[in-house]
């Protein structure tokens, strides 16, 4: 909490012992080809490297010794896992895909695992074209070239930029996105700095991560109005889907975004049959167990009959005591019973079997 009520938020900080050496080139130029190709003319073009970076955040000059190192930031998106570890022992990037119930992972892609840089950049766009590979695109031209671009995609790329840009990178058990056939939910570490409601209605921005946040503006990802998840909830709806399900977790601290690709009518259809069907079975509990009762009831009725045979005129309390019941029930079994009848007053009333019963 103390770290999140700093002006300068925790990506802004100046890693002093890191060279610029330690990022991943591999990565920077990809970043920035991305970025001149989505913004071509942009002044940052001309600069070199170390410009670049220090431009866009990744870099800044350091007060130790005036000279030009990563910011966490820059580590975050650019540094290779086992460096990134280093100033942020917990980080965690995972993916995981479920799409056949026998197989425990159809995919699966991890930070730890060395087998790429493990960065949050070349995370965000290796996970991106896995969750939209399903989404359907509809035919649409414009200017003679197709548009492959849907609310949709939007929508999931806002889900996936918010989930990294918030995170809480000091925070345990790291960044879980995980799909399966019906739905994708984004985790992250870390509370919800506005608050759930304020999140959802959006209007407010304030990112865990600024300079995470303008890494991602400047290749088109993501909103700094704070629009992009309402705009989420938006094309959930426009689509017919169930809303999507923000959760805050504490101890630890966790968000969690579900989104379905679940059309609301069947979801609410599917409602109705469950609480349809609960109600039949409620229904037939309550005949399983009325139909037991009357058993029990004319079972108690032969009792009371064989009693009065061998004993003759008898109280209530004492058949009740045969019959192991309270003198309330044996007294309800008793005067619904058309083979027996009562004689004397209430205190000294007894019962016994009439004439051609006996």
């Amino acid at each position: 909490m103390l770290r999140d009520q700093a002006e300068k938020t925790m990506d802004m900080e100046v890693l002093d012992d890191v060279p610029l050496e330690d990022l991943n080139y591999e990565t920077i130029l990809g970043y920035r080809n991305r970025h001149q190709v989505l913004n071509a003319g942009h002044p940052f073009e001309r600069l070199n490297n170390d410009e670049y970076l220090r431009s866009i955040g990744a870099a800044a000059i350091s007060k130790e010794d005036h000279q030009l190192h990563p910011t966490a930031a820059g580590m975050l998106i650019f540094g290779n896992e086992y460096n990134i570890v280093r100033h942020f022992p917990d980080y965690f990037l995972d993916y995981r895909e479920v799409l056949d119930p026998s197989i425990r992972w159809t995919d699966r892609l991890q930070s730890s695992s060395g087998e790429w840089s493990g960065n949050i950049c070349d995370f965000y766009f290796r996970v991106y074209n896995k969750i939209i590979k399903d989404v359907k695109v509809p035919f649409s031209m414009k200017g003679g070239d197709r548009i492959d671009d849907t609310p949709v995609h939007k929508a999931l790329r806002e889900a996936l930029a918010n989930c990294l840009i918030n995170a809480d990178y000091y925070g345990t058990r790291g960044v879980v996105i995980k799909k399966d056939q019906d739905r994708i939910i984004f985790e992250n570490p870390g509370y919800i700095r506005t608050g759930k409601e304020q999140m959802r209605k959006g209007g407010k921005s304030d990112p865990r991560n600024k300079t995470l946040m303008k890494m991602f503006n400047l290749v088109n990802i993501g909103e700094r109005s704070g629009s992009g998840v309402p705009n989420i909830f938006n094309t959930w709806e426009d689509q017919g889907w169930k809303e999507p399900v923000i959760e805050e977790r504490f101890d630890p601290d966790r968000t969690i975004l579900t989104l379905e690709f679940v059309d609301k009518t069947n979801k609410e259809k599917a409602a109705k049959k469950t609480s349809e069907e609960n109600k039949r079975r409620k229904q037939a509990k309550k005949t399983s167990e009325g139909s037991t009762i009357r058993n029990k009831t004319i079972e108690n009725m032969v009792k009371i009959e064989n009693y009065l045979k061998e004993n003759g005129e008898s109280k209530t309390n004492d058949i009740a005591e045969y019959l192991n019941l309270s003198s309330a029930r044996t007294r309800k079994i008793l005067s619904e019973m058309k083979t027996i009848e009562a004689i004397g007053t209430n205190t000294n009333r007894k019962y016994r079997l009439k004439d051609n019963q006996k």
